[in-house]
C-alpha cells in the first residue's frame, strides 16, 4: 500500500450518532431524573408512606452523582455556559438560603440542587452533540407513563378520581396530572422530532408518540398541551428547509389546526375550560391571585434582590405555579436575571447553530420550557425543567472533531 494513502474512518468517528457514553451514563440519568419526580400529590394503589417516596428520589440522587463519578473519576467536564450560569445560581441561592427563612427545609434543598448541579457537571463529559441523553431521557419517561397507563388499567378510579375532576394521575407512583401532561407531552414531541429528522422509524410514533398524546389529552393539562404544540411547532419549522418529512409535517400540522379550531372549535374550547367558569379560567385557576398577594408581599432590599431561600414552591401555603415568580420569591431578582441570561444562552446558540436533528430537538425541549415557565415552577431549582434545559445544552456541545489522519 502506497505510504500516502490513507484507511477510511471508523464509522463511530464519522457518524456523531453512533458516539454512545457508557451504559450507566444513561442509568445515572435516569436516576437524576427520577430525583425530579416528587413524592406527594395524589393515593396510590398501595399505600406507601412519604419518608419511602423521599428515600428513593433523594437516594437515586446520589446514586446518580456516585456513578457518574465513577465513570468520571478524574472530573473531566466539558466547558458549559448553561452549567455555568447554574452554579452561578447556585451560589446567589446561597444568600438568601442563608437567611433560615425557610428553616432547614431551605438548606436542604440547597444541598439538594448542588449535588444535582454537581452531577450534571460530571456528565457533561459526554455533552458532545449527540443524541444519547434525548434517548434515555425518552426511555425514562416511557418507563413512568408506563406506570401510569398500567395504575389506569388495574385501578381505573384511582387514576381518575373525580377529587382530581376526572384527570389521569398516578395510580402507583403518585403522579399529578400536570406531572402526567407534562411527561407525555415531552415523550411524544422528541419521538416525533426524531422521527421528522429521520433518526427513529414509524413504529416508535405508533408506540410511543401516539399514546403519550391520549395520554396528554386525558390528563386535561393546558400547559403541556400548549407546550407541546408551541415546541413541536417551532422543531418543526427548525427542520423545515431540512427534510421533505419535516415540511409535509408542517403543512399537515397547520391544515389539521385550521380544521380544528373551526369545525371543533367548541369541543377545543370546553377540554380547555375544564368545566371552569369566566372567573376561574381568566384567573388561571386561582393562580392570578396568588402572583398578585407574592408581588404586594413587603420585601426587604436583600430579600428582593437575593429571596427568601429555596423552599416548596409555595407562598402562605398556596403553590407558586409560576416558575419566574418562584424564582423572584426564592432567590430574588439576581437570579432571575441568571435565569433570563441562560435562557437566552440557549436561544442564540440555537440560532446560530445548523439545522439538524440535535438542533430541532433543543429547540422543541427550549421553547416547551418557556411556555411551561409562565404557569409551572422549575426554573431555579432542581426540576424537570432544569433537566430538559441541560439535555438542550448537550445538543448544542461542539462534537469532538473527527480523526481521519492515516495510521
Amino acid at each position: 500500500m502506497p505510504a500516502h494513502a490513507t484507511h477510511p474512518a471508523p464509522l463511530a468517528r464519522l457518524d456523531p450518532e453512533s458516539r454512545n457514553p457508557p451504559r450507566l451514563v444513561g442509568l445515572a440519568w435516569g436516576l437524576l431524573a427520577l430525583n425530579t419526580l416528587g413524592s406527594q400529590g395524589t393515593t396510590t394503589l398501595v399505600t406507601i408512606p412519604q419518608e419511602v417516596y423521599q428515600l428513593i428520589t433523594m437516594g437515586s440522587l446520589t446514586l446518580a452523582f456516585a456513578l457518574a463519578l465513577l465513570h468520571n473519576p478524574r472530573l473531566r467536564i466539558r466547558p458549559n455556559a448553561y452549567l455555568l450560569s447554574l452554579t452561578l445560581l447556585l451560589a446567589v441561592s446561597t444568600i438568601g438560603t442563608a437567611q433560615l427563612e425557610t428553616g432547614a427545609g431551605g438548606v436542604f434543598r440547597w444541598c439538594r440542587l448542588a449535588l444535582f448541579i454537581a452531577t450534571l457537571w460530571l456528565l457533561s463529559r459526554w455533552w458532545d452533540g449527540t443524541l444519547a441523553f434525548v434517548r434515555y431521557h425518552i426511555r425514562f419517561l416511557v418507563c413512568m407513563l408506563g406506570t401510569v397507563v398500567i395504575g389506569l388499567v388495574v385501578a381505573p378510579g384511582l387514576a381518575m378520581p373525580a377529587t382530581y375532576d376526572g384527570r389521569l394521575v398516578g395510580a402507583l407512583w403518585p403522579l399529578t396530572a400536570p406531572q402526567v401532561g407534562q411527561y407525555a407531552a415531552v415523550a411524544a414531541g422528541l419521538t416525533i422530532v426524531l422521527w421528522l429528522g429521520r433518526r427513529t422509524d414509524g413504529r416508535s410514533v405508533l408506540f410511543v408518540a401516539l399514546p403519550a398524546v391520549g395520554i396528554l389529552l386525558l390528563s386535561y393539562t393546558r400547559t403541556a398541551t400548549l407546550g407541546f404544540i408551541a415546541g413541536l411547532g417551532a422543531a418543526a419549522l427548525a427542520l423545515l428547509f431540512s427534510t421533505k418529512r419535516a415540511r409535509g409535517f408542517a403543512a399537515a400540522g397547520a391544515a389539521v389546526a385550521a380544521v380544528a379550531l373551526v369545525a371543533f372549535a367548541p369541543l377545543v374550547e370546553t377540554w380547555f375550560r375544564r368545566g371552569q367558569d369566566d372567573e376561574n379560567f381568566e384567573n388561571l385557576t386561582g393562580r392570578q391571585k396568588v402572583w398578585d398577594a407574592l408581588l404586594a408581599e413587603p420585601r426587604s432590599t436583600v430579600e428582593q434582590l437575593f429571596g427568601t431561600g429555596l423552599s416548596n414552591k409555595s407562598f402562605d401555603g398556596l403553590p407558586i405555579d409560576s416558575g419566574w415568580l418562584a424564582v423572584y420569591h426564592e432567590q430574588g431578582l439576581v437570579s432571575v436575571a441568571i435565569v433570563v441570561v441562560f435562557l437566552g444562552t440557549l436561544l442564540v446558540t440555537t440560532a446560530l447553530r445548523p439545522p439538524s436533528t440535535g438542533r430541532s430537538c433543543a429547540v422543541f425541549l427550549i421553547a416547551y420550557c418557556l411556555v411551561a415557565s409562565y404557569t409551572e415552577a422549575g426554573l431555579g431549582d432542581a426540576s424537570p425543567y432544569l433537566l430538559y434545559l441541560a439535555i438542550a445544552a448537550s445538543l448544542l456541545g461542539p462534537a469532538p472533531r473527527t480523526n481521519t489522519a492515516a495510521t
